[in-house]
């Protein structure tokens, strides 16, 4: 099944809950769209979050191996017939309806209605029928957008929902772009003091002007002059945490990385936390004057070196 969670976790059955951590991790880093610029990538790293939120849950997980819910976490319905004909083409029997799907997979959307009344039925002759549990709530599902800053270091949010109410959460540190939180309880209640479904709201990360992330790192361009680049200097740089003095060392070249230790995501997961790499970009004045070309003219006749081009 191209939607099991287990084949897109790349886990058999008997898995531990550390193999599927493990896998988990594993795709995360491989397929995160910050990471993996393919196509692809973003709708498999949705596909490897939604998988690892039932096999990453013990209850989901038992739930999903009982075939009591779907891929998706939504519970299934069941449709059973019992035939009791005096023979061939008599067309007589009888039979129970228990949800909304018949073996062939076609919803009607009766369930819940057939459900509540064969529970009364049952109730009103004393209990003597059988047993059943109340259905379970839909889960309702929201999109969520948050800052890089808050991504990173979480946040406390509040989502307004379709029909007026609202919701309060908490954004962890370190969530993803297209990462699935779930509340659980917080989705449609159900008729018959059955458990309320669960609210999925998938986090989506506005892109900041200078700050970029990768993986668990954090990425940012600096344009720096000529001189800065030669003598050195101490410039204000952001983070996602805040502007910061970044020190340029004498003789820098353009392309080349300066790290800010600990300035970047941190895992809950590995409980590493990456860094901010700063690039260098040299960027002359838009116009060339003439004290400064006589300056290098003279410089490059006496200073002659060579900057490493091949071929």
């Amino acid at each position: 099944m191209a939607d099991d969670p287990y084949s897109i976790l790349g886990v058999p059955k008997a898995a531990t809950d550390e193999d599927i951590r493990r896998a988990y991790l594993r795709l995360v880093k491989e397929w995160h769209p910050d990471v993996n610029s393919s196509r692809e990538a973003p709708d498999r790293f949705k596909k490897v979050t939604a998988a690892h939120e039932i096999l990453g849950d013990a209850d989901k997980r038992r739930q999903f191996d009982r075939g009591e819910i779907d891929a998706k976490g939504e519970p299934r319905r069941t449709w059973t017939r019992q035939h009791a004909g005096t023979g061939p083409g008599t067309g007589q029997g009888s039979g129970q309806w228990r949800g909304g799907v018949r073996p062939g997979g076609d919803e009607f959307g009766f369930g819940d209605a057939f459900d509540d009344i064969f529970a009364g039925l049952r109730g009103g002759r004393g209990g003597g029928g059988r047993g059943s549990q109340p259905p379970r709530g839909r889960d309702v599902r929201y999109t969520l957008e948050v800052d890089l800053a808050e991504a990173v270091q979480g946040a406390k949010k509040r989502v307004t929902m379709p029909e007026g109410g609202t919701l309060d959460l908490t954004v962890p540190e370190g969530v993803a772009d297209g990462q699935v939180l779930r509340l659980r309880g917080k989705g449609t209640p159900t008729h018959g003091g059955g458990e309320a479904g669960d609210a999925l709201v998938e986090i989506k990360v506005k892109a900041h002007a200078l700050l970029k992330r990768q993986g668990e790192d954090i990425l940012l361009d600096l344009p720096i002059t000529i001189d800065e680049a030669v003598l050195g200097t101490k410039i204000e740089v952001p983070t996602v945490s805040g502007r910061v003095q970044l020190t340029v060392p004498k003789g820098t070249s353009s392309g080349q990385v300066l790290r800010l230790k600990g300035k970047g995501v941190r895992n809950p997961a590995t409980l590493s936390t990456g860094d901010q790499l700063v690039t260098v970009r040299i960027v002359l004045p838009d116009k060339i004057d003439e004290g400064l070309a006589y300056f290098f003219s003279e410089w490059r006749q006496k200073n002659r070196y060579d900057p490493g081009r091949k071929g």
